[in-house]
């Protein structure tokens, strides 16, 4: 493996349930701080780091639906989630004296700035992790397909997608011994064969912006800084 990183700038994709860890709701800070000390990693190596963390451990707009509410309001406040668990990572971040900013999708300026695509790009050059919160901004999209987007907006060489599993498997290993894991496999065939790493508009804006996706394990701890540098267990999802 090699020192140099394989990327210099990237997209971690982080879910909200990772945030729980043993728990059945919330928060778990050991698991913060545990994911803050890999992005510091990337950060010592050079590495551009951006994160979309979604808030599926505090509520989901779905589940609203699901029971005959209003999908947009749902949706609305699932993304009040994400800026909450922004904020505790962005937390754990600076008790390690990594310099990091919140930057919503919605207006809310009283806990932190506002979302531009410069914006962006410009604390990412001077050396800041930027934590997108507040999804898209709009009700009916997934924090996989924000994560896309802003992988985009910045111009991230790959999109990092951390899952409870260490790749992308042909069905859940967890539920079938006979499942086959992909060291490789294209936005095509995945998007073909249904699996479920990332919702469909995401696979699709990363692939038409060439934008390889990474999943692996976000259970290993150091598993991020190994990957950037040409190791680590992982499926790389490209069309190259």
């Amino acid at each position: 493996m090699s020192e140099k990183p394989v990327y210099r700038r990237v997209l971690l994709k982080a879910s909200g349930e990772a945030l729980m860890g043993g728990q059945g709701f919330g928060i778990d800070v050991s698991v913060a701080d545990r994911i803050a000390s890999d992005i510091a990693e990337a950060r010592a190596m050079g590495v551009d780091v951006g994160v979309v963390v979604g808030g599926g451990n505090i509520f989901r707009g779905v589940a609203v639906a699901s029971k005959g509410g209003d999908r947009v309001t749902g949706d609305h406040m699932g993304m009040l989630a994400t800026v909450i668990n922004s904020l505790a990572l962005r937390t754990s971040l600076h008790k390690i004296d990594v310099d990091a900013v919140v930057l919503s999708a919605i207006a809310m300026p009283a806990l932190c700035e506002s979302f531009s695509q410069r914006k962006a790009t410009a604390y990412l050059d001077a050396g800041r992790v930027v934590l997108f919160a507040g999804g898209t901004g709009n009700p009916f999209f997934t924090t996989d397909t924000a994560a896309a987007l802003r992988a985009a907006e910045i111009g991230a060489g790959a999109l990092f997608k951390a899952t409870q599993v260490d790749g992308v498997y042909s069905a859940d290993p967890k539920k079938d011994a006979n499942a086959v894991r992909y060291d490789r496999i294209t936005h095509d065939e995945v998007l073909a064969q249904g699996l479920a790493i990332m919702d469909t508009a995401a696979i699709a804006l990363a692939r038409e912006n060439r934008i390889p996706i990474i999943v692996y394990s976000i259970q290993e701890a150091g598993g991020l800084g190994e990957i950037l540098r040409g190791g680590g267990k992982r499926t790389v999802v490209s069309d190259a």
